[in-house]
């Protein structure tokens, strides 16, 4: 399913210890990681070294980007090595496209200074790119993979029903349980106002008998739920608390109106207090489960 994934990294712990959780994915799905250093170029770094005009931070990505391709040859995963110059979320999202990945992962955190990852840098990247991202935090290293139990947030929209398809595949990696949940978002509704709660609480059956039905298609366990909750970020991370949850897959848009809520604004939101894994699906990218 994931033959080649882009991974940007910048040298720090965090981006360190996110890239054994991807050796591990790549090494189950025999992929090549592509290896990606974005040099600032907001900073002045051309040096004269000796007799030699150099740019220092090419050249400490380069030696970023070696150090992790030999990480990968000790887990027996190929790499691919590049330094680009430019803004990280466009370099990468362009990189991607370049390689032809079929997923970008990278960490959610980085290091202050010359280079940095962090978690804003993570959402203009989900923004951005043609792919899917799975973004991975601090900690992350020690969930276990294959996963054993996948959520899919949805509200019924395209893009949630993208992160579904996306979602299959995985979980049938290892025969994994996948949690299909819709929130009930009380947050915009008035005191008292019972009919526009009843129409979200359809929605949301709705949306989770659909996926349900999907997910069991594809010869997996499914486990529906429908939680109300003050927003629909809250409802998602309770859950993800709840029963052991080692990945989300959500998609980047949804619904407006009556059935709202998987925006990506709380895609963003779910990025940034997940405790687990987070694989975000842009819309128009879908992936057959059989």
């Amino acid at each position: 399913m994931f033959d080649r994934i882009c991974v940007p990294t910048d040298g720090s712990d965090a981006a360190a210890a996110a890239f054994e959780h991807v050796l591990a994915v790549a090494a189950d799905h025999d992929a090549t990681v592509h290896l990606l250093h974005v040099a600032d170029t907001t900073r002045d770094s051309v040096t004269r070294i000796g007799g030699d005009v150099v740019d220092v931070l090419e050249q400490e990505g380069e030696s970023i980007v070696a150090d992790a391709a030999a990480r990968a040859a000790d887990r027996g995963v190929e790499a691919e090595t590049a330094v680009r110059q430019g803004g990280v979320p466009e370099t990468v999202a362009s990189f991607a496209a370049e390689v032809d990945a079929d997923l970008v992962a990278m960490s959610t955190r980085g290091r202050q200074g010359v280079e940095r990852i962090v978690g804003s840098t993570t959402e203009r990247v989900v923004r951005q790119s043609p792919v899917p991202v799975l973004a991975l935090r601090p900690g992350d290293e020690e969930v276990p993979y294959p996963y054993e139990d996948v959520l899919v947030p949805t509200d019924g929209s395209p893009a949630a029903t993208a992160a579904l398809d996306r979602a299959i595949p995985v979980a049938k990696r290892a025969g994994a349980t996948v949690h299909v949940l819709s929130v009930v978002d009380t947050g915009g509704i008035g005191i008292g106002d019972s009919v526009e709660a009843d129409v979200l609480s359809e929605y949301a059956d709705d949306a989770v008998a659909e996926g349900v039905e999907r997910v069991e298609d594809a010869g997996l366990e499914a486990v529906g739920a429908v939680e109300v909750a003050s927003s629909a970020a809250r409802g998602i991370g309770a859950y993800v608390d709840d029963p052991g949850v080692d990945l989300v897959a959500m998609g980047t848009h949804g619904r407006t109106g009556a059935g709202r809520y998987l925006l990506g604004s709380v895609a963003e939101r779910t990025l940034r207090t997940a405790p687990v894994p987070v694989l975000t699906v842009p819309i128009g990218d879908e992936e057959s489960s059989d």
